[in-house]
């Protein structure tokens, strides 16, 4: 018996959900067969990696009955990786949109083959996932030594590829598309970081013995770079097998933070349960995961900080963003910001009036606009330059979101509920902001103990901290608050003219307003002003300020996945695990 993946002779089959790994079964050989047989014990410690995606990264799927309502032939509500069905989503209207993106008859996408949960009689569970396929490999593993991705050995029962391994953990539950380099480069780097004592080629050439500054990392708080014997300990005797973890986005993230809660916490269990020490998680967000995040270790939504090791944020809207407001009044901007966003426009909408019937429904989304912590006057009406009236003074829920009536409202009535819903409209909106409101309000400072980050700090990739309104046209502005809308395109231009003003007075030309593009620095989505918020806490192990990539896209930029195995491997080495 063995630990060693490298034992010369024949390895016996090994299944490492059962006992541990500790059980196998040899065969009889010729007696001049001198050649060993080999029973490695796969390592008794576990250390899960769960990424958590962001806004639009979970696939949802809706209700039989929803499904039947909008004569679907399958019961895809959200999955941006099956072009077949997105495509034919692009053209749907308003009406359309609600009811397929309906937080309250939506779920996330699960794999499940057993109950094939698709909602087509003709499509499997992993036909769904097709896409799903492991190929990061390993260095050095036999065929099915601990909870690798590895395909189950000849002669077990209901013997599983490693590709629905991957499905089962969640891989199809997020958009695989564009989250593929993280999950892989995780679970092959980590889990085979040293090779009959030889570090992996990757990390000896990106990561050991560099400078954090390499990825732009800030000063402060300063970090060193690894050395080999710190990685080589940090990692010595365990597995960290990757999940992912999606989550209904439609719904309000301190309800993911307790849905996901939950299932990290069955997941620990089920690893001790098949014999494996297992303590906590590790977990990786993007976007609006982060919120997610911070719900799931706030000691009054998730809970469970305890059994989280670090969080490492990925381009996280710490106090919302100029974008949300954006999308609502003037649609999902498209083509500049890559295929990713080509999708979202296509199929949220890229116009006012789409985007509307369905962020306005969804508390989870009303999430990313400006928080009460993001600033005031950051909505602009100019004039030549020069500013006329900003908003909010004081507070962005009642001056600008729930206002009513009004041109720079966030919410215009006939767009939030063209489906005709029950207890739908501006009333139910409003208490949506309310609810997002009192998350703002219970997450505001709360961050892991041991957290880091990664975000956009590009003048190239501007973003909206400022959204700005630019007034031509008509004669001298008397009240810019009064002015009533006579037309609106729906994609960022209006007109709007001035009430009769009193006796004596004559009515002007209509005015022109029209929204600007963005201007500050950030990723095209999230403006340095919102992410900086982590650096401004004071409460980050390690900050990276980075360039050169686009919001959606970080995850496949080089510089953010040497960045992030450089911090899994700084949070891997501050475990703590029990003396054998």
């Amino acid at each position: 018996m063995t630990t060693s993946p490298n034992m010369p002779g024949y390895k016996l089959p090994v299944n490492p959900e059962k006992n541990q790994g500790k059980l196998s079964q040899g065969f009889v050989t010729p007696k001049q067969d001198r050649i060993p047989q080999v029973h490695c014990v796969p390592a008794r410690r576990v250390l899960p990696i769960i990424f958590i995606p962001g806004i639009m990264g979970s696939n949802l799927r809706v209700s039989a009955d929803r499904q039947a309502r909008l004569e679907l032939e399958n019961n895809i509500a959200w999955r941006p990786d099956n072009s077949s069905v997105t495509i034919g989503q692009y053209n749907d209207k308003p009406h359309e949109r609600q009811l397929r993106l309906d937080p309250d008859v939506t779920e996330v996408d699960s794999y499940d083959p057993k109950n094939n949960p698709t909602g087509d009689l003709n499509e499997s569970s992993d036909r769904r996932n097709k896409n799903i396929i492991y190929g990061g490999g390993y260095r050095g593993w036999g065929q099915s030594d601990g909870p690798l991705l590895k395909p189950d050995p000849p002669g077990v029962k209901n013997r599983r590829t490693q590709n629905q391994k991957a499905r089962e953990r969640g891989w199809g539950e997020i958009f695989y598309g564009s989250y593929e380099n993280i999950l892989t480069i995780c679970e092959s780097k980590l889990n085979s970081a040293f090779t009959g004592g030889v570090m992996d080629l990757y990390l000896k050439k990106n990561i050991e013995g560099v400078s954090p500054l390499k990825w732009n990392a800030h000063p402060e708080p300063s970090m060193a770079a690894l050395d080999e014997i710190t990685m080589r300990e940090a990692v010595k005797g365990c597995w960290f097998p990757v999940h992912a973890m999606g989550y209904n986005w439609l719904r309000g993230n301190a309800e993911s933070g307790v849905v996901l809660a939950g299932r990290i916490t069955d997941l620990i269990n089920k690893y001790v349960s098949d014999g494996f020490e297992c303590e906590k998680v590790i977990l990786i967000t993007h976007s609006m995961g982060g919120l997610v995040a911070r719900g799931i270790v706030h000691p009054e939504i998730g809970k469970i900080a305890d059994k989280v090791l670090g969080v490492v944020h990925g381009v996280m809207p710490a106090m919302g963003a100029g974008a949300a407001y954006k999308r609502m009044r003037c649609g999902v901007e498209g083509s500049y910001t890559g295929v990713a966003s080509e999708i979202t426009a296509g199929v949220l909408g890229d116009n006012a009036a789409d985007v509307t019937a369905v962020l306005a429904n969804s508390q989870g989304a009303m999430e990313l606009l400006p928080s009460q912590f993001y600033g005031s006057h950051w909505l602009e009406l100019k004039r030549d330059g020069a500013i006329v009236k900003s908003w909010p003074e004081k507070c962005p829920y009642e001056e600008i979101y729930k206002v009513r009536g009004k041109w720079f409202s966030l919410l215009r009535e006939q767009w939030i509920n063209p489906a005709g819903a029950k207890d739908g409209g501006f009333l139910r909106a409003s208490k949506l902001l309310d609810e997002a409101r009192k998350f703002h309000e219970k997450i505001d400072g709360t961050y892991h103990m041991q957290s880091y980050a990664h975000y956009g700090a590009d003048i190239n990739r501007k973003a909206w901290h400022k959204v700005v309104w630019e007034v031509g046209g008509g004669g001298e502005l008397r009240d810019p608050e009064s002015l009533k809308t006579i037309s609106d395109n729906r994609k960022g231009s209006l007109q709007v003219m001035e009430p009769r003003f009193e006796k004596g007075d004559r009515l002007t030309s209509p005015y022109r307003l029209n929204m600007l593009d963005a201007a500050e620095p950030g990723d095209q989505t999230v403006p340095l002003h919102s992410a900086d918020a982590q650096l401004r806490s004071g409460k980050f192990k390690g900050i990276f300020r980075q360039v050169g990539y686009e919001h959606q896209a970080s995850y496949s930029d080089p510089v953010v996945l040497a960045s992030t195995i450089y911090v899994l491997f700084k949070i891997i080495s501050t475990m703590k695990w029990p003396k054998p």
